[in-house]
């Protein structure tokens, strides 16, 4: 709890001229790499606290920007013009394929954390499973609503919220049989799913929302252990919610650029930090390496602990 309340802002990046919509740690939590709806893809050096390289992505813009276990290389969800998944190669700036197959918006993106799989989820109400290696996609569902979807950290089941209030699992090789677990939850009428993560540890999971909370759910159970609110979130903004790498806590930013920790066992809060950013903290991520994280609004901030121990 300490060391959480002691993290201050250690430098802000102001790369980008419009919000950051997503950004990720590399594996060994060397760089992160943002997108921004700019339509700029900025590397930042987590070591050096410092921005390497910026490479535009104009034609179709660029969201959902995700690390693949190759170093150098990205997938990401196209804005404009069509849905496409793009997968580029950062050292030449090049495209290595294409994975053309959703009709509208991606709103889910996650990469396995095994091998070169990864899966989709968009507005057209399916969620796809593609392979790095093939432009084919490698599996098609259909669903009843607005899917949110991500890998547990063994790359063995991946859960899929449909409709803002299902948590379905599916055992990757065998899902065209359908989900091997359904959690119903409480319908919300206010607000909808934006995100779904898995703890470190698989044992958790986190349904972020656009709407003033986050719901702790037991992975295997699909009882909700916690409810964290009151944080600002007036104008059905989507903020990225996360864990600590340790699974023990979990945080969110809010509309008026402050960062809410609450311990995941009790459910207490621990800490609200000031990042000062300008805007909604869309995006909030812990690096997976190091004592450090990264907030966003559409200035970079990066944090660290000030704490002597």
């Amino acid at each position: 709890d300490n060391v959480l309340r002691s993290f201050r802002v250690a430098k802000v990046f102001r790369e980008n001229s419009d919000k950051i919509n997503c950004f990720d740690f590399s594996p060994n939590g060397e760089t992160v790499i943002s997108s921004s709806d700019d339509d700029s893809i900025v590397l930042y050096d987590c070591q050096e606290g410092k921005p390497k390289r910026t490479l535009y992505s104009k034609k179709y813009g660029v969201d959902l920007i995700r690390y693949t276990h190759a170093a150098n290389t990205v997938v990401y969800s196209s804005n404009k013009i069509d849905d496409t998944i793009r997968y580029l190669s950062l050292h030449d700036n090049k495209y290595i394929r294409y994975f053309p197959g959703h009709t509208k918006r991606v709103v889910a993106l996650s990469m396995s954390p095994v091998d070169d799989t990864f899966i989709s989820g968009s507005l057209d109400k399916t969620i796809r499973l593609w392979d790095l290696r093939s432009p084919n996609c490698q599996g098609l569902m259909h669903l009843q609503g607005k899917p949110v979807c991500s890998f547990d950290p063994e790359g063995l089941i991946f859960a899929a919220g449909v409709n803002s209030e299902m948590v379905k699992l599916y055992d990757l090789r065998s899902f065209d049989k359908g989900p091997f677990a359904t959690f119903k939850m409480q319908y919300d009428r206010t607000c909808e799913w934006t995100g779904l993560k898995f703890s470190n540890d698989g044992k958790l999971i986190l349904i972020s929302t656009n709407g003033g909370f986050i719901r702790l759910i037991d992975a295997f159970k699909g009882a909700v252990l916690h409810t964290f609110g009151g944080y600002n979130n007036s104008k059905a903004v989507t903020l990225e919610a996360s864990f600590t790498p340790d699974s023990q806590f979990i945080m969110i930013g809010s509309e008026d650029g402050k960062i809410h920790v609450w311990n995941g066992e009790s459910g207490m809060k621990v800490a609200v930090l000031d990042g000062k950013h300008t805007g909604p903290i869309t995006c909030l991520q812990f690096n997976p390496k190091f004592m450090t994280f990264a907030s966003a609004c559409s200035n970079m901030a990066f944090w660290l602990p000030t704490i002597d121990d």
